[in-house]
Formats: C-alpha cells, structure tokens, sequence
C-alpha cells in the first residue's frame, strides 16, 4: 500500500506543477500580448504624430512657397502696369514732338522756359543768312530755342535710330563780318552726333506743353 500511495503522490505533484507552469505559461504570454499591444499602440501614436507634423510641415511650405511666388508676380504686375500708363501717355503726342523734347531736356542750355520754339530750316539755307560768305547745311535740320536770347539753342538734324547731327552755330551770330567760306565750312565737318536718351517722361510731357512751332 505504500509504493501506490507514494506513485500517486508523485502524480499529484506533477499535475499540480504542470497546471503551475500552464498558468504562468499563459501569464507570460498575455503579459507578452499585452506589452506587444502596448509597442504597437506607442507606434501607432508615433506614426500619426510624425504623420500630422510633415502635413503642418508641409501645409506650411506650400504657404511660404506660394508667398514667396505671388510677391515678385504682383510686383511684376504693377510695374506691367506703370509701363503701359506712362506708354499710354506719351503716346497721345507725335513722335516728332517726343523728339524736341528729348533733346532739349539733354542738349538745351536752360531748361526753365516759358515756350520752346521749334523751327524748320530745309538744306542749302546759309549758316549765317546775314553773310554772303556762310556755307549752307547740307540736309535739313531744326532748330530749337527759347522765348528769350538767354535761353539759347539747339541746331540739329535727327538720324532716325535715337541720335541726332548736332551744329554748333548761335540763334544770333556776333563778329566780323564776311567770316569766310572756310569759317563756316569747319562747322559742319566739326558736326557732332549726340545719342538721345529718353529722360523722364513727366519732363519731358512738360516741355511739349510749352512747344510753339514756328
């Protein structure tokens, strides 16, 4: 009666560590689940957040991207605009008008008129119309001046292609009198020829205003 007694006994102790180890076993493993359950979630979470930061990231680069493109678009707008209104404006005067303008306001000696003259000298007209020795221009030129002697003048013939032939002789010629043909014939091969600049409009529409054709 002792050996089954201790047989069974043995047994017992085997199933109860069995049943033990069984638990622990399924302890260990839910504990497992569990931490498993818990990185994941954490990870999740993670992902979202980096996620919804690069959208911010991103939605905020779009914004400083298209900023920093619509600036020099507006910009480039306005001055597309200032460009045609000041067109629009000179446009509304002769391009031979435009021309007197511009070459007072760069070559005339005072630019404080009342009123700039404009007369029209065809070729072989004398230099000097009151000496019998003067040389006559050899093309047609213009001849700009102010309401007074102070004021000077502007002998010039334009080319076409923004310069002009530019003589050097007086509105009033003083001296001795016959000068010689020579004399005169050293101011045209001395012609000088003058690139124009366009100046500022707003100068320039002034002086047209003041412009009297003779």
């Amino acid at each position: 009666m002792k050996k089954p007694t201790k047989i069974l006994y043995i047994y017992a102790i085997a199933l109860v560590m069995a049943g033990m180890l069984a638990g622990c076993g399924d302890k260990t493993n839910d504990g497992a689940n569990d931490d498993d359950l818990k990185n994941n979630s954490s990870l999740e979470s993670a992902a979202e957040e980096t996620a919804g930061e690069s959208e911010a990231n991103d939605g905020k680069g779009s914004s400083t991207e298209g900023s920093a493109h619509s600036e020099p678009d507006s910009t480039a707008s306005e001055n597309s605009a200032g460009d045609k209104e000041e067109n629009k404006r000179l446009s509304q005067y002769s391009s031979q008008q435009i021309e007197y303008a511009r070459v007072w306001l760069q070559l005339g000696p005072n630019q404080d008129l009342d009123e700039l003259y404009v007369r029209h000298i065809p070729a072989g007209t004398p230099l000097n119309p009151e000496d019998e020795t003067s040389a006559g221009y050899p093309e047609d030129v213009i001849q700009l001046a102010g309401s007074r002697l102070a004021d000077g003048s502007v002998t010039y013939k334009g080319n076409g292609d923004g310069t002009v032939n530019v003589y050097n002789v007086p509105l009033r010629w003083d001296g001795q009198y016959p000068a010689g043909e020579k004399f005169y014939s050293d101011i045209i091969e001395n012609t000088k020829q003058v690139s124009i600049e366009p100046g500022e409009d707003e100068k320039v529409i002034e002086l047209i205003e003041k412009l009297i054709e003779e």
